[in-house]
């Protein structure tokens, strides 16, 4: 694929679940998808599907579908998984540990090279084969390794500056699991995933779809879908 295609965020976002897919429907034994069928399993109308395909693909066939081969290995190929990508942790409690542990990264070739940490009983030790070493090394390390990809995990007083260090030695892309909003210059992405925001949205929908239950009411979650 020659250079890189300017494709919206929102695309960006559900190409790897048209990948996931299409890697199930390759176990199943199919050959061919619909946009149809590609859309109900991955959670999307056939329309967006054909509209997020079009930006990188062109090969459907008339009663037949997408090949599913060639269609993975065009996404794998987009979205850099046939690549290794080097990332940092910083932070190693609880979650920051079970990231570095998620065997599941390695086939969107994501590869977690160090975990970073203050505190001084985990420094030293590991995350399976991965180091845990002080942040006071953060930013060598990124330079030296060519580091563009890092993922926050440490509280939200820590995470700015953590963040300001980052980028000045050289992060690219941000994947922020602290509750804060990181504020990073044009050019540097950040991801945000706020798990207590996500946690807020399904205790709502257990409470109203419980509420509606008792009164007999039916509830399809309208009311929380773009949340």
């Amino acid at each position: 694929m020659d250079g890189i295609i300017s494709i919206p965020k929102r695309t960006l976002e559900r190409l790897p679940v048209y990948y996931r897919v299409l890697v199930q429907c390759l176990n199943e034994g199919m050959e061919y998808i619909s946009s149809g069928e590609l859309g109900e399993r991955a959670g999307f109308d056939n329309a967006q599907v054909r509209k997020d395909l079009n930006h990188i693909w062109s090969g459907g066939r008339p009663g037949l579908g997408y090949e599913i081969v060639k269609l993975a290995e065009c996404l794998a190929d987009f979205l850099g998984l046939n690549n290794t990508t080097d990332a940092v942790i910083v932070g190693a409690g609880r979650l920051g540990t079970a990231l570095a542990g998620y065997p599941g990264f390695g086939g969107y070739g994501l590869n977690i090279v160090a975990v970073f940490d203050s505190d001084p009983d985990k420094i030293g030790g590991s995350i399976g084969d991965i180091p845990i070493l002080p942040v006071a090394k953060l930013p060598d390390l990124i330079r030296r390794l060519g580091i563009r990809l890092g993922i926050i995990t440490v509280p939200g007083e820590s995470a700015q500056e953590l963040t300001d260090a980052m980028v000045a030695a050289g992060i690219l892309a941000i994947w922020n699991f602290a509750p804060v909003r990181l504020q990073v210059p044009e050019g540097v992405l950040v991801r945000n995933e706020d798990l207590a925001a996500s946690l807020a949205t399904l205790s709502y929908y257990v409470r109203r779809y419980s509420s509606a239950k008792e009164e007999g009411q039916a509830l399809d979650g309208a009311a929380v879908k773009g949340s």
